[in-house]
């Protein structure tokens, strides 16, 4: 019988997405699996921001820090799949290998959990709210300018308990990992898109594999949404198009409805104070298209010199 080594990140959230795959072709295909531990870069560095984690390691952007030693893993044949969070994913893809599945999305929103229960618009002046992300933290300026925004790494589980020691008033997570680790009794607020967009990605997970590896690909393409990847292919052709890691300060979100794939994007400045925001609409077909026509317009409106300012350098590709 076949047996599949998964490459997968050590945390709590990466396990249950991979045992969530793993579970996924078992009942497909009636494949057994084993999971494969690898610690990345942005594992080992947990204590320092993305910027000291860049530096450290060489990255750029936040590209591939949690991916870069499972990718590795899979190249030299010690792994035959990796399950990734879709929003840690870098927009080139090296070599050799190829996400033979982008898996049906979860909740791709963000969401605010508090230690009295409140609100975003309720939580007191310079309330202290930690996340690492500059994308989030930027929204969370425009919208409450006078909250204490500090940078926040770790885990769920980690975030979580120092939330509930006392370290911060709230923190804002991804609400699909928030769910997969049985959580969302905890949230007190989903955030739509009118108060923050997500991640490019966020909520989906990919699986990649050795594009000359046409047996597992087959038996991963099994669970390969097709609405799912059209509204991912038009984000990360967005942020492709603006050159950007994973943290630059960009909120976007693709859905299918009509039949019709929509996606609205907005890049901030680090203080949002500043931001653009449009969204442009097509065919699913031509998600790719999609994206970078909206990344276009954003730059004639200012995004370029937006993300400048924040440290970024982008353009058409």
């Amino acid at each position: 019988m076949t047996r599949l080594r998964i490459g997968t990140r050590g945390s709590s959230l990466a396990l249950w997405q991979a045992n969530h795959i793993a579970e996924s072709l078992a009942k497909l295909h009636g494949v057994e699996t084993e999971l494969v531990r690898i610690r990345t870069s942005g594992d080992r560095l947990q204590s320092a921001s993305v910027a000291q984690v860049n530096e450290a390691i060489g990255a750029e952007g936040g590209k591939g820090i949690f991916i870069k030693e499972i990718e590795d893993a899979l190249l030299s044949g010690a792994v035959d799949l990796a399950v990734h969070s879709m929003k840690d994913v870098p927009t080139e893809t090296p070599a050799g290998l190829m996400f033979a599945a982008v898996t049906r999305r979860e909740d791709a929103r963000d969401c605010l959990i508090s230690r009295e229960g409140l609100t975003l618009e309720n939580l007191p002046q310079s309330a202290r709210v930690g996340t690492s992300s500059l994308r989030r933290q930027a929204q969370l300026r425009h919208h409450r300018p006078d909250l204490d925004v500090v940078d926040l790494r770790g885990n769920v589980d980690t975030r979580i308990r120092k939330l509930e020691g006392g370290e911060f008033d709230a923190i804002v997570l991804a609400m699909a990992g928030v769910t997969r680790l049985g959580a969302s009794a905890k949230v007190t607020q989903i955030f739509d898109e009118d108060l923050m967009l997500p991640a490019v990605g966020q909520g989906a997970l990919g699986i990649e594999t050795r594009a000359d590896d046409l047996q597992t690909s087959r038996f991963v393409a099994a669970l390969d949404d097709a609405e799912t990847r059209a509204c991912i292919t038009a984000e990360r052709a967005l942020l492709r198009e603006l050159q950007g890691g994973c943290q630059v300060p960009l909120g976007a979100w693709g859905r299918v409805r009509g039949g019709e794939l929509h996606v609205e994007a907005a890049v901030f400045s680090a203080a949002g104070t500043e931001f653009v925001r449009f969204d442009e609409a097509g065919t699913p077909g031509e998600a790719e298209a999609i994206g970078i026509r909206l990344a276009l317009i954003l730059i004639e409106a200012g995004a370029d010199r937006i993300l400048r300012l924040a440290g970024r350098s982008v353009g058409s590709s």
